[in-house]
């Protein structure tokens, strides 16, 4: 029998997962708990504009236990024994302040929604979904001294690493916004986690594949990979039906030779979190829906690594 070959993380994969990195970490399987704590953002409320960024909807991302109506505790409590459920062996739980901007108010309000959910029985730590630019040095202070603690990742929507493309989502901050403050929480002690979306308005395939290199040079330890879909009545659902060939909706087969050509220029040692989004369809466009699961996806990936002979890093020295 021929020997599995291992790779830079020690296991089989041929990429550094976060299911390996928790076994890693824990010993065992961890899993997130979506918490709406019914944040806002500063690019919806007129601090920094409205309407949000143009594919913002966050109905279309959301669990059906998560309601900002329920008290954070009430949701994480009903979280877990949903994920009991789905999964007998998870006994370890991570409180994911998912949807909008999860630092976005003083830091005694946010001291206590985060000492709420790590009351819980079972939460060992937190994930905290935020914009870079909503990350003053009084609320990363704060959340270091949780990380001395907890497990602890903020994870920042970087989107794109070209300005003139966050400028036309109307994102409301540039890269170097998103740079500085990965370096400043990383100088912290606290993990860092990062969001990217492939497929946004007049990026070439070269300038998607280019960020691999620019991402790679940032003190990032985890990353999620989202391929672009067109929500219903949105921004970008108007823009997309008035000039689709500005944008790119990649077919299942097309995004998997991306991902790979992307996978191999990474640095090895950013976990990958996710490889795409999952949306159901019934919030999409008629276009560009696959109606596949991301375990779906993440099985043909892998699978298509196989067939290449390719691995996370592979050309990383060369990108």
């Amino acid at each position: 029998m021929t020997e599995k070959k291992t790779y830079q993380w020690g296991t089989p994969r041929r990429f550094n997962s976060l299911s390996d990195h928790f076994r890693r970490e824990f010993g065992g399987r961890v899993q997130k708990v979506s918490v709406n704590a019914g944040f806002s953002c500063p690019n919806r409320d007129g601090t920094k504009g409205t309407g949000g960024c143009i594919y913002c909807d966050s109905l279309a991302f959301s669990p059906s236990y998560c309601t900002p109506e329920k008290p954070v505790r009430m949701q994480i409590e009903q979280g877990i024994r949903f994920h009991r459920k789905r999964y007998r062996h998870a006994d370890k739980f991570l409180a994911y302040f998912q949807s909008f901007t999860n630092t976005y108010a003083d830091t005694e309000k946010l001291e206590r929604l985060y000492d709420e959910a790590l009351s819980v029985p079972g939460v060992i730590g937190l994930v905290i979904g935020t914009r870079p630019d909503c990350v003053d040095d009084n609320v990363l202070n704060l959340i270091a001294r949780f990380a001395k603690n907890f497990y602890v990742v903020i994870e920042y929507g970087i989107e794109s690493c070209y300005n003139r493309t966050l400028k036309k989502i109307n994102r409301g901050h540039d890269f170097g916004t998103s740079a500085d403050a990965i370096k400043k929480t990383a100088g912290l002690g606290i993990r860092t986690g990062g969001h990217i979306i492939f497929g946004l308005p007049d990026e070439s395939r070269e300038e998607m594949i280019a960020q691999a290199a620019i991402l790679s040079e940032l003190p990032l330890d985890n990353l999620k990979f989202h391929q672009l879909q067109v929500i219903k009545n949105t921004i970008l659902s108007r823009q997309y039906n008035m000039s689709p060939r500005r944008f790119t909706l990649f077919t299942v087969e097309d995004y998997l030779e991306f991902l790979v050509e992307f996978v191999e220029r990474l640095n090895p040692r950013m976990v990958i979190e996710r490889f795409a989004g999952e949306v159901p369809l019934r919030f999409l466009e008629r276009k560009g829906g696959w109606g596949l699961r991301s375990d779906q996806v993440l099985r043909m990936f892998e699978k298509k690594l196989e067939e290449r002979d390719s691995w996370q890093g592979k050309n990383y020295l060369l990108s």
